[in-house]
C-alpha cells in the first residue's frame, strides 16, 4: 500500500484514484495514520485513504479575502477530476468554485505531532497550513495561514521537538523558522564565510534533521553537502576547505585534487538512520551507489544521560572517542572499543555516562550495560546473559560509586530504576529496584537526591540513604524516599533535560568546614526542547525564564569541591547561537536575578567550526571538537578525524571576580591557573578588555562632570593583580600594542611609569620585552628620555650577545636619531604598530647605508654615540679572538666590517705572528661543523677586501682554500718559504702537510713554465 507508480503523467497503482489527465504528474505526498494528501504539478491536492477511497481534491485559497474568509479553501470531495480554474461538478446536489492555480506542488512536509501542513510550489512560494484533529480526510480541516517569502524557497524540512522549519533557497542558504514564535527567521546558515557562493554549490537541494533534531544535513545542487547543528556550528563539510588565493579556488574545476571529494556531483537525495549515527546520501545524476558517512553523538546533558567535568565522551554506534588532557596539557582523543561480544549481540550504543571523577564509563546498548575502569583499562560485563537481555536501558546516570539505570520491561510496558555498584554486575549484587510511573523525561543526580520527571511536567525528587560500605565484601542497603513532588502545569514544551542548582551559600570558613552534611538544593536549571533556559523554584513551583535560544548548558556550582576547581564562581554556562554566556551568582537577597547576574563575553564565542563537548575545571577552559579532513593513498574518499579544541575562560572570571572585589579569590584563582598553557594570553586579554571598556566609557562620559570616586578603578585592580606575576611586563606593552598611542597615559597611570618598567625587565634581563617599552618611553617621557635608555639597552644586548635585538635597536637608533636631528613630526613615530619594529626582524638591507655612507657633516652626538658603542663591542671581540661572535654581530647588527679592519689593521686586528695566529683561529674556528666554516668564509670574503695578508693566510689555511693561498703566494715566494717552513717546523700543523704538497706542486709548475 506504499507503492505509488509515476508512469506516463498518470498516477497508478493499488489505490481507486479517478482518472487523470495525462499532463499532471506526482510530485510529493505527505500523511497521517488513516489519509494520504498528494501534490500534483497542477497545484491540486488529492486525499486517498490507506484503503484505497478517494475522498476528495481541492486547491488551497491563497487569495487575499476580506475578514475572517482569509484562510478559506476552496474544496471538492466527489470521485471526479479536478477542473482547474473552473467548477468541480459532484453531479446535481454539490459544485464548489475553485480557484486556479499557475505553478504546481513540487514539495509536501507534514508534521503530525505540531499538526502543521507545508506546500511548496514551484515558483518558489511555500505556504504554511494548520490541520486540525479532523485530520487531512477534510479539506476544510486544512487552513492556510502564512505564506513565506515568494520566489526563492526549493525545499524544506520540520524539526518537531524544537518547533523549526528549515527553508532551502535558490541562493544556497538555509533559513531557520521559529514555529512557536509565528514563524519568525531565527537565523541563516550558508557556505559564504568559507569562500563559498551560490556559483560553487547552486542552489539548496534537499534538508534532513537527525532523530533528535539536534542537527540538520543540507544538500546542494552542484557540489557536496554540510551538516549544522541547530545553533549554527557547522559539524561537517564534504567541500574541502581551501583558501580563496589557492590555486585550487572554490569555483569547481576539472582538476584532480577533486577526485577525493564525495559529492562533488551535488546531492540528490539524503536520510539519516534510525539512531542518527549514519548519514546517507546519493550523488546527484548518479543511481549506481549510496555513500553513508558515520558519525558520533556527543555525551552531553540532555535526557536521562549524566554529564562529566573531566572527561568528554564522544560515542559511535561501536566504538567511544574520550577526549582528556594529557601530561603536557595537550587535548587528545583516545579510541576505545566495547568488547566484541558484547556489541555483536547489543548494537548499536545508546547511552554513555561518565562517573563525577571522570575515571568510569557506563555504555549501554541495545540491551544491557557494560562499565569501563579508565585506570585498570578493564571493562565489566554481566556474567549471566539472561541477566543482561533483561536491560533495555533508557537513560544512565551515576549517582557516586552506583550507577543508575532506567531501564524498560517489555513484559509489563513499566519503567524502573536499577541501582548497580561499580563493582559488580550481577542481580544478586543489586542495591535496589524502583518502579516508576512512565518514562521520565529527564533526570539528575545531585550529592545524594536523585530529580525524575514525567510528562508533561512533574518533577519527584527522592533521598538517597545508603546503609554499609559499598564493597564486595558487605552487604550494603539502598533506599528511597520521597522528599518532594511537584506537577506544574505550563503551556511551555517539555523539558530536554533539568540540573539540580545548589544554593549559593557564602565561602566562609563555616560553611566550608561543614560539607559532611548535605542540604537539599531549592532551585533547578530547565532546558526545554525549544532552547528556553529558565529556572525553577522547587519550594514555590515558580519559573522564571533566563534566555532563549540555548543548544547546551553546563552547570557548575557546587559541583566539584576540589580545591584546583578554577570555576567555581561560576553558576552554569550556556550555548547557543550566540556563543557562550556565562552566568555569574550574584549577592543580596535574589542570587538569580537576571540583570545583575548574566554576563554575556563575546571573546568566549567559539569558532563556528567548533562544537563544544564540556568543561575542564581544572584547566580552566571550555572543550569543543571540529572536523579534520585527511587524504590517504589507499582510500577514495578523505578521512573525516574530530579534532580537539580549547576555550580559556579565566579571563573571564577573573575580571568577574575584579568587579565584585573579590581580588584574594581572584589572585588565588590566578595561581592555580599559572602554570597551565596560554595564562600569559588570558591576562593580557584581561587587561586588553578592561581597558577597551575603560577607553569607551571615557569617550561616553567625556561630556559628563567628573564624579569624585576615591575606589580603584577596575583597570587598576586588574594591573594589581597581573602584578603578581613574571608576565605582567610583557602583557601591559603587549596591550599597549593593540591600543592607539593616545590611550597610553591612561594605561600607564594605573600599570606604573614606562621608565621604571623599563629598568625592571633591563634588570631582570628581559632585553626583548624592555625594547617594547622604547616607543611607550618615547611618547609618554619624551625622545631624549627614550634615547638614552635605547643606547643603555643596546649595551646590555652587546654584553649579553643578543645581536639581532641589537640590530633592532641599532636601526631604530639611527632612524629615530635622524628624525629628532631634523625634527621630524613623523607620526609613524608614535604609532603602537611599530612596536613590532623590535619583534620582527626587518628588511634592513635597504636601511643599512645609514651606519656606511658617511655624511656631508660630522656626524651627530647621537649617532657618535651609537658608532662608539659598536666599535668598542668590536674591539672587545676581536682582542679576543670571538671569531663566531664577531660574525654573528656584523651579521646582526650590519655593522661596517671592512672599514673597520682598515682602521684597526695594526691595532686590535693585528696577529702576532702565523704560528699562533692559526693554532688561536684554528682552536676559536672548529672546521668539523658547517657554521664555523661559513663563518670563516664570511671573515676570508672582508678580510680579502681589505688584502689583510696575514687573516687571509691564516683563514684560507683553515678552509684549505688552495686556490686562495696559490694567488698569494705565486706573486710573493719570500712569504710562501716562511709559510713552508712555518707549516714544516709544527708537529700541531701536519695535518696541512697535503695542502703544502699541493701548493708546492702548483707553484713548482708555475715556475717552469715562467721558465721555459
Amino acid at each position: 500500500m506504499w507503492i505509488l507508480f509515476k508512469e506516463r503523467g498518470r498516477i497508478c497503482g493499488q489505490f481507486g484514484a479517478p482518472t487523470l489527465s495525462s499532463l499532471l504528474f506526482l510530485s510529493n505526498f505527505a500523511c497521517d495514520n488513516k489519509h494520504m494528501l498528494i501534490g500534483l504539478s497542477d497545484g491540486s491536492l488529492y486525499t486517498i485513504s490507506w484503503k484505497g477511497e478517494f475522498c476528495g481534491a481541492f486547491f488551497l485559497d491563497m487569495l487575499p479575502n476580506d475578514g475572517n474568509d482569509l484562510n478559506k479553501l476552496s474544496n471538492h470531495y466527489s470521485n471526479g477530476t479536478v477542473a482547474s480554474g473552473g467548477q468541480m461538478d459532484d453531479g446535481p446536489n454539490h459544485t464548489n468554485h475553485v480557484v486556479s492555480q499557475t505553478s504546481g506542488i513540487v514539495h509536501l512536509e507534514f508534521s503530525i505531532t505540531l499538526r502543521l501542513l507545508f506546500v511548496l510550489f514551484s515558483d518558489g512560494d511555500l505556504i504554511q497550513c494548520s490541520v486540525s484533529k479532523r485530520g487531512l480526510k477534510h479539506a476544510e480541516s486544512v487552513i492556510v495561514e502564512k505564506r513565506f517569502a515568494s520566489g526563492e524557497a526549493v525545499c524544506a524540512s520540520v524539526a518537531p521537538d524544537q518547533q523549526i522549519l528549515a527553508v532551502g533557497t535558490q541562493k544556497g542558504a538555509v533559513e531557520l523558522y521559529d514555529l512557536a514564535d509565528s514563524a519568525s527567521l531565527i537565523r541563516s546558515v550558508s557556505l559564504h564565510d568559507w569562500g563559498y557562493s551560490v556559483e560553487d554549490t547552486g542552489p539548496v537541494n534537499c534538508i534532513a534533521w537527525t532523530p533528535d533534531n539536534s542537527a540538520f544535513a543540507v544538500g546542494w545542487k552542484l557540489r557536496g553537502h554540510t551538516v549544522w547543528s541547530v545553533s549554527g556550528c557547522r559539524l561537517m563539510s564534504t567541500i574541502r576547505q581551501i583558501g580563496l588565493s589557492s590555486v585550487s579556488s572554490p569555483v569547481v574545476k576539472p582538476n584532480q585534487d577533486f577526485k577525493y571529494e564525495p559529492m562533488m556531483g551535488g546531492t540528490s537525495l539524503m536520510h539519516w538512520d534510525e539512531h542518527g549515527y549514519r548519514l546517507y546520501a546519493m550523488e546527484e545524476g548518479s543511481s549506481e551507489r549510496i555513500i553513508a558517512f558515520s558519525f558520533g553523538k556527543c555525551c552531553l546533558n540532555r535526557g536521562v544521560s549524566g554529564t562529566t567535568y573531566v572527561r568528554q565522551v564522544i560515542y559511535g554506534e561501536d566504538r567511544l572517542l574520550i577526549v582528556q588532557s594529557e601530561d603536557t596539557d595537550e587535548l587528545k582523543i583516545l579510541h576505545l572499543n566495547p568488547p566484541v561480544s558484547y556489541i555483536l549481540q547489543n548494537w548499536p550504543i545508546l547511552h554513555v555516562a561518565a562517573s563525577k571523577d571522570g575515571m568510569y564509563l557506563a555504555v549501554a546498548g541495545l540491551h544491557g550495560l557494560i562499565l569501563y575502569d579508565i585506570r585498570l583499562k578493564r571493562w565489566r560485563v554481566f556474567g549471566d546473559v539472561t541477566q543482561e537481555q533483561q536491560i533495555q536501558c533508557r537513560g544512565l546516570l551515576w549517582l557516586g560509586k552506583i550507577v543508575v539505570v532506567c531501564n524498560y520491561v517489555e513484559s509489563s510496558s513499566t519503567y524502573e530504576l536499577l541501582f548497580y555498584p561499580r563493582y559488580h554486575l550481577d542481580q544478586s549484587s543489586l542495591l535496589c529496584r524502583k518502579p516508576l510511573l512512565t518514562n521520565p523525561m529527564a533526570m539528575d543526580v545531585y550529592q545524594d537526591y536523585l530529580l525524575i520527571t514525567y510528562h508533561p511536567f512533574d518533577v519527584h525528587i527522592y533521598h538517597v540513604k545508603i546503609t554499609g560500605e559499598l564493597s564486595p565484601s558487605s552487604s550494603p542497603d539502598l533506599q528511597l524516599s520521597t522528599v518532594r513532588e511537584l506537577s506544574i502545569m505550563t503551556a511551555k514544551s517539555h523539558p530536554a533535560a533539568i540540573h539540580f542548582i545548589p544554593d549559593q551559600l557564602p565561602h566562609d570558613d563555616m560553611s566550608r568546614s561543614d560539607t559532611s552534611s548535605t542540604h537539599e538544593p531549592s532551585k533547578c536549571l530547565i532546558l526545554r526542547i525549544n532552547g528556553d533556559l529558565s529556572l525553577l523554584d522547587l519550594d514555590d513551583g515558580r519559573e522564571r525564564e533566563l534566555t532563549h535560544s540555548v543548544e547546551l548548558f553546563w552547570v557548575t556550582c557546587g559541583q566539584l569541591g576540589e580545591k584546583t576547581n578554577l570555576i567555581e564562581e561560576v553558576s552554569w554556562l550556556d550555548y547557543g547561537h550566540r556563543g557562550m554566556q556565562v552566568w555569574y551568582p550574584s549577592l543580596g537577597d535574589d542570587p538569580f536575578k537576571q540583570e545583575d547576574f548574566l554576563q554575556l563575553d563575546p571573546e568566549l564565542e567559539f569558532d563556528r567550526e567548533v562544537y563544544p563537548l564540556g568543561l575542564l575545571p581544572n584547566a580552566g577552559v571550555v572543550v569543543g571538537v571540529s572536523q579534520r579532513m585527511s587524504f590517504s593513498a589507499c582510500t577514495e574518499f578523505p578521512c573525516f578525524e574530530p579534532s580537539p579544541q580549547a576555550q580559556t575562560i579565566l579571563h573571564c572570571l577573573l575580571r568577574h571576580l575584579l568587579q565584585r572585589d573579590k581580588r584574594e579569590e581572584a589572585l588565588r584563582l590566578a595561581q592555580l591557573s599559572a602554570e597551565k598553557p596560554h595564562f600569559s594570553h588570558c591576562l593580557e586579554w584581561l587587561l586588553f578588555t578592561v581597558f577597551d571598556a575603560e577607553i569607551s566609557r571615557q569617550y561616553s562620559s567625556k561630556n559628563q562632570s567628573a564624579v569624585a570616586n576615591n575606589t580603584p578603578s577596575l583597570l587598576k585592580k586588574s594591573c594589581e593583580l597581573i602584578r603578581n606575576f613574571p608576565e605582567y611586563y610583557d602583557v601591559v606593552v603587549s596591550v599597549a600594542r593593540k591600543t592607539d598611542g593616545r590611550h597610553w597615559a591612561n594605561l600607564f597611570s594605573a600599570a606604573g611609569r614606562s621608565t621604571e618598567l623599563f629598568d625592571e625587565c633591563v634588570q631582570q634581563r628581559w632585553y626583548r620585552t624592555a625594547a617594547c617599552y622604547i616607543l611607550v618611553i618615547a611618547k609618554l617621557e619624551g625622545p631624549a628620555v627614550s634615547q638614552c635608555c635605547a643606547l643603555n639597552l643596546l649595551q646590555a644586548t652587546l654584553n649579553e650577545s643578543l645581536y639581532e635585538l641589537a640590530g633592532e635597536l641599532v636601526r631604530f637608533l639611527l632612524r629615530s636619531g635622524r628624525e629628532y636631528e631634523h625634527s621630524s613630526t613623523d607620526s609613524e613615530r608614535d604609532s603602537p604598530r611599530l612596536l613590532g619594529y623590535f619583534l620582527f626582524p626587518s628588511s634592513f638591507r635597504k636601511q643599512s647605508n645609514d651606519a656606511k655612507s658617511p655624511s656631508s657633516k660630522e656626524p651627530s652626538a647621537h649617532i657618535a654615540s651609537v658608532k662608539n658603542i659598536l666599535e668598542s663591542h668590536a674591539n672587545y671581540l676581536m682582542s679576543g679572538k670571538e671569531l663566531s661572535e664577531l660574525v654573528a654581530f656584523v651579521k646582526g647588527t650590519q655593522f661596517d666590517l671592512v672599514e673597520y679592519l682598515q682602521r684597526e689593521r695594526y691595532g686590535s686586528a693585528r696577529l702576532e705572528d702565523f704560528a699562533s695566529g692559526l693554532e688561536m683561529i684554528g682552536q676559536k674556528l672548529h672546521m668539523g661543523t658547517l657554521q664555523n666554516r661559513l663563518d670563516a668564509e664570511f671573515l676570508l670574503a672582508n678580510m680579502c677586501s681589505v688584502k689583510f695578508k696575514e687573516w687571509i693566510v691564516v683563514l684560507a689555511t683553515l678552509l684549505r682554500r688552495s686556490e686562495v693561498l696559490y694567488d698569494l703566494f705565486r706573486h710573493n715566494l719570500q712569504l710562501w718559504q716562511a709559510y713552508s717552513r712555518t707549516i714544516q717546523a709544527h708537529e700541531t700543523f701536519a695535518e696541512y702537510h697535503d695542502l703544502l704538497e699541493e701548493l708546492e706542486g702548483r707553484l713548482s709548475l708555475t715556475a717552469y713554465a715562467e721558465d721555459t
